[in-house]
């Protein structure tokens, strides 16, 4: 059984951090000690028994942040137990299909033994940072599309897995 747990995650305007407190929350719930951190302010994985990472979309690639920490921790990670989450989509698709990993992080998944990968819906909201946000906001692309349901039910099979092994 792992009883620590690092919840941590790359984002740019915050949905994919909101996501990993939700993942957390669900995490605690089962009794897990968990922590919840951003990718670039993590500096050792080596205190945590299971390490659950989100990394959020762009145009095909998770998020920078999260992609630099799998490669940074890689050897400790390979000796965990290790879920991956993916956020981005700006539709329903997530919650309506199993929309698979992208490229790099099927390879991450298959060098590390990832236990699980799921893509859940993103968010992009009025306010947010960046050239392409602002695009697609103003072409009325934008909206809160993360189904927390979703992300407690996989997150509950995340639990029962670390509390029974």
């Amino acid at each position: 059984m792992a009883d620590t747990v690092l919840v941590t995650y790359g984002t740019t305007n915050g949905s994919t951090a909101r996501t990993a407190e939700a993942v957390a929350d669900v995490l605690r719930k089962a009794g897990l000690t968990v922590d919840v951190l951003p990718a670039r302010a993590v500096t050792g994985v080596a205190p945590y028994e299971a390490v659950v990472v989100g990394g959020a979309l762009y145009a095909g690639r998770w998020h920078k942040d999260a992609r630099r920490f799998v490669r940074r921790h890689r050897h400790v990670l390979a000796e965990r137990p290790v879920w991956f989450f993916s956020s981005g989509p700006l539709d329903a698709s997530a919650s309506e299909q199993n929309i698979p990993p992208v490229r790099g992080v099927r390879r991450a998944m298959t060098r590390l033994g990832v236990r699980d990968h799921i893509t859940f819906g993103g968010c992009l909201e009025e306010g947010s940072q960046g050239r392409v946000a602002g695009m697609i906001l103003r072409s009325g692309k934008g909206g809160d599309f993360r189904d927390f349901g979703a992300i407690e039910t996989w997150t509950e099979r995340v639990a029962d897995a670390l509390t029974q092994g």
